[in-house]
Formats: C-alpha cells, structure tokens, sequence
C-alpha cells in the first residue's frame, strides 16, 4: 500500500514540476516582403474573407463550414470554421484596426482543444512600392496542459505554417 502512495505522490511531484517548468506563454510571427504599396496590401489584409485565398488552414481543409457575423474589414466582425481535425473548430474577431498600420484580432480555438489567442496583422512601409507584412499570434499555456509544449515546438509547427500561407500572399497581391 506505500509503495501505491509513493509511486501517486512521485507523479504528483513530477506533474507539478513540468508545469512549473514548462513553456507560460507563446509567440509566433513570420515575415515577408510584398511588392505592392502598403495602402493596396493593407485593403486586401483587412477583409478576413480574404484569407480564404492564402490561408494554409484553408488548404488542409477545402470544404470547412464557415459563417460569418458583422462587416468584413471592420472591428467587430467575427469569422467561425468548422473544419477537420486538422483545423478545428473556432472562431476570429477584428478587435482593433489601424489604419495601413495593423490588424489585431482574437482567435478562440474550441476544437481539438480549447484556447485563446491574439493575432495580428502588421504592414510597414519599406519604399520603392515594397511592404513588409508581418503575421503573428500569441497567448497563454495554463498549467498542467502547458506540458504539452515541452513536447511540441510551437513556433517551428505553426511558423511553417505562416511561412506557407505568407508565401501564397506574396504570389496573390504581387500578380
């Protein structure tokens, strides 16, 4: 019977030490550089409707549900999916627009897992007709599902992933 509550607290203890030791928070944002003038980068930008024709999340599942509330390009406006197990299920909200500067939102994840993160969209003027657009997101690992990230890169995984669709962006707004 000991050796059963030794080996109960023994996990308990190593439990309680991942999560003190594991990753709180992230943070993932990647860059690219557009040659179009950053007003016409910024309007294709903020129309969230549009990630429909970058978003590597899109390409791994085609046939999501989607609906829409609110007006596209404005605070406020909120896009849902529903997709695979691959994209999940959540939602995006514009929180804050400034104007040819960036784009902030909220994306609430539901499925596979629950979770809440802020975005963003950021656009900087780099002359000669060039913008630098650059896309992130960050947010919190509660404890104890904050060991998952000792075991999963988060940056590398989700990094690709925006490399991917920034890289679609580029060959959009430059054709």
């Amino acid at each position: 019977m000991m050796i059963i509550l030794y080996i109960a607290i023994s996990l308990l203890a190593l439990i309680i030490l991942l999560a003190i030791i594991a990753p709180k928070e992230y943070s993932v944002k990647r860059s690219i550089s557009i040659n179009r003038p950053l007003p016409e980068v910024f309007e294709y930008l903020k129309l969230i409707k549009n990630q429909d024709n970058w978003s590597p999340w899109k390409k791994k599942d085609p046939n999501m549900k989607q609906d829409y509330s609110g007006t596209d390009g404005e605070v406020g406006f909120i896009s849902k999916w529903e997709g695979n197990k691959e994209v999940g299920t959540g939602e995006q909200e514009i929180k804050r627009i400034v104007e040819n500067e960036i784009i902030e939102a909220q994306l609430r994840f539901y499925k596979p897992w629950k979770s809440q993160s802020d975005a963003f969209t950021k656009v900087e003027d780099m002359g000669d007709g060039l913008t630098k657009v650059t896309w992130g997101f960050a947010g919190v690992n509660k404890p104890p599902s904050n060991i998952f990230f000792l075991f999963f890169n988060m940056d590398k995984t989700v990094g690709k992933d925006f490399e991917d669709g920034l890289a679609d962006l580029k060959i959009i707004l430059e054709n």
